[in-house]
Order: structure tokens, then sequence, then C-alpha cells
């Protein structure tokens, strides 16, 4: 008799046994085909049904190496469609000055053009070129700065020799509208900041306040610094912007109503990305008609 109960024992172990195995191979074939189909199709693949035992916790680490594939498909998806964004971007705002230069070039092969003529349509030559090269130098740092390859350095500077910089590049456009430039008398005033790049997105800003200025217009340029913060203030008299394109200017690409021709919606994102990566700060007030105001914030902080 006892015999009989170690037989029946052994008898339910053995079933017991098999009943087990074949439901780890069950779940072992699930998971291979999981698996499988997971190399084809990750964004697609919805989680397995839980498991128990070692081939549970296998389950618990493939779901989680499938739902990181699926982040990472999802990134390299967005950083393509940006690439292809950005590319489109940078294709359609550089063939509008492209083709004036051609056409500028087509026009000065006529050895009958007159002197003044060929004088002015060098003149406009030379001016597109400059926005290209504009153009590709700050769509370089737009891109630069997405990838956070943008490395800034700190430098020590005084107020005026930083705007003098920023202003350079302006003073030949704002001259031909016969737009005054004033710049504050702040030599005592220093600051710790990257002083190129620093420069160009000060530039960026007095440069969009010249095109929305009209010819006989002024920009003007205020400095003040006190325990936490060295402040600017660049306004202009010109056009104004209107209330529901203010909240979008500093948008890559952004082009309101009254955007001038020039304009391609770069400078002023570019700007505030320089701005950001020193815990900076910029704002803008406008009114149509009266005139646009931006309000700068360098906080005396480490760089990010």
């Amino acid at each position: 008799m006892v015999f009989g109960f170690l037989a029946a024992g052994l008898a339910v172990c053995l079933i017991c046994m098999l009943v087990r195995q074949r439901r780890q191979k069950k779940q072992v074939e699930e998971l291979t085909e999981y698996l499988m189909r997971m190399q084809d199709y990750p964004e697609l693949m919805p989680p397995v049904k839980c498991m128990e035992g070692k081939v549970g916790i296998l389950q618990s680490e493939i779901y989680k190496l499938v739902v990181q594939t699926k982040e990472q498909s999802s990134v390299a998806m967005r950083d393509k469609e940006y690439l292809a964004g950005m590319l489109s971007d940078i294709s359609h705002q550089i063939k509008t000055p492209l083709a004036a230069v051609t056409i500028l070039t087509d026009l000065l092969k006529n050895p009958d053009l007159p002197e003044e003529k060929r004088v002015e349509f060098t003149e406009k030559i030379d001016s597109q070129v400059e926005r290209i090269t504009w153009l590709i130098r700050n769509l370089l740092t737009l891109s630069q700065l997405d990838a956070n390859m943008l490395k800034l350095k700190r430098e020590r500077i005084s107020a005026q020799a930083l705007l003098e910089n920023a202003c350079q590049p302006v003073e030949v456009s704002a001259e031909q509208k016969g737009i005054r430039l004033i710049l504050p008398d702040c030599g005592e005033i220093e600051m710790v900041c990257d002083v190129h790049w620093t420069s160009e997105a000060f530039s960026n800003i007095v440069k969009n306040c010249v095109e929305h200025t009209a010819c006989g217009g002024t920009v003007e340029i205020l400095v003040n610094q006190n325990n936490f913060a060295t402040n600017f203030v660049i306004r202009d008299n010109g056009e104004g912007i209107a209330k529901e394109h203010l909240p979008h200017i500093f948008e890559r690409f952004y082009r309101g109503g009254n955007t001038s021709g020039e304009s391609v919606g770069i400078g002023l994102a570019m700007a505030k990305q320089v701005f950001l990566m020193q815990n900076g700060v910029i704002e803008a007030s406008s009114e149509v008609g009266v005139g646009t105001e931006f309000r700068v914030k360098m906080y005396w902080t480490e760089m990010a």
C-alpha cells in the first residue's frame, strides 16, 4: 500500500513536471515569436501577457528592451523629420537671394549696360551675398544649439564694447534708411558672457528693429545693472507688432503679417537660445504704429 502511494505521488510529480515544461516551452515559444515580430515592427508591438518564474523575469527584461527600442525609434523619427524640415527651410530661405544674384549677374553681362546701373546691380549683388552669408551663419548656429554642440566661453567685457560690436554689422543699413542708432554711454558697466555669440544675439535684435523701422526713425539701446543682472532695453519707434503675432516672434521661421521682405524668422529665435544658454531671458512688448521694445536680462549666475 505504501508502494502504491509512492507510485501515485511520483506519477503526480511527473505529470506536474510535464505540465510545467509544456507551459515553459509555450511561454518560450511566445517570447521567441514576440522577439521576431519586434525586430520587424518595434513601434507596433503591444506588451506581452504576464508570465511566472524565471521566464517571467526574462519577459520583464525583454519588455523593458521593447519600450526602450520604441522610444529610440520615436526619437530617431523626430530627428529625421526635423532634419528634413531644416533642409527644406534652408533651401527655401537661400533660394530667393540666390535667384536675385543670378538675375543681376546676367544683367551685368550686357556690354551696353550704363555705368550707373552696373554699380547699382553690383551693390545689390553684394547685399544679397551678405544676406545669404547671414542666413547660413544663423541656420548653422540654430543647428548647433539644437544638437547641444555650441560651446560658450566666459569672458569679461564692458557692455559698451559688447553693444558696439553688435551694432557694427547693422550700421550701414541703418544709415541707408536714415535711422538714428542711439547707444548708451555705459563703459563703467562690465559683464561676463560669451562675447562672440552674445554680440551675435544682440545684433539680430537690433537688425530686427532696423528692418521694422521706417526711414528717419530711431533705434535706442539702454543699459543698467544691479546686484542680480545686467539689463538691456532695445526699442524702436517703428511699425510695431500686432497682438496676435507678438507671442510667436521668438519661434523659428515665424513670419507675422507685417514681416518685412528681408526677414526670415530665425534671428530672434537664435538670440533667445543664446540668452537662455547663459541664464538670460528676453521679452518683448509692442504697439502697432508706436514701436517695439525688447528687454534682456543677463543674470549674474554660472552658465548652463
